[in-house]
């Protein structure tokens, strides 16, 4: 996939495949954005233990897209296939999009959603699923100004700080 560039009042905003050596700008992000309101208390946990790396063996850099902004990596989403069926081949699940707060409200997060697309095509993908707590407003707003429907909810499906959140899944 050749890099994406997109023009944002703030700057421009490049999407491009994850390389290794993104590894600890993007430790440097899943350390500042996960809230009870965008994650769960256990990933921000798991993320702030020392020696924690971004990319395993599970999630390779080559199912990352990464965006810079100025040159510095601002975000990220993760997309891999939801299940290791054949008959669930034709869809790329997002199962993690992330965007430093500094960077946010720039295009970055809309940047990475568009760059998903063609993204998903090449590796032979014609719908795009994702799931996102009900309580994360922005981010649903995002998803349906995209074209993004929902399809489902999946009603208290975590409790977070002592609260039932419902869990939203999306498709396009």
């Amino acid at each position: 996939m050749s890099p994406i560039r997109a023009r944002h009042r703030d700057g421009n905003v490049r999407v491009r495949v994850a390389r290794h050596s993104d590894q600890d700008a993007l430790v440097a992000i899943e350390r500042t954005v996960w809230t009870g309101q965008s994650g769960f208390p256990s990933v921000i946990q798991a993320s702030s233990l020392p020696g924690v790396g971004f990319f395993s063996e599970a999630n390779p850099p080559q199912i990352h897209l990464v965006a810079e902004l100025d040159a510095a990596v601002v975000g990220y989403i993760r997309l891999k296939p939801p299940t290791p069926l054949p008959e669930n081949a034709h869809v790329l699940h997002v199962s993690g999009l992330a965007v430093r707060p500094d960077a946010r409200r720039r295009g970055v997060a809309a940047a990475l959603m568009a760059a998903a697309e063609p993204f998903a095509r090449n590796c032979g993908a014609v719908k795009i699923s994702l799931r996102v707590l009900s309580t994360n407003a922005p981010a649903i707003a995002l998803y349906e100004g995209l074209g993004y429907a929902r399809e489902g909810v999946l009603r208290d499906e975590f409790i977070i700080d002592g609260r039932y959140v419902d869990d939203v899944m999306m498709a396009k």
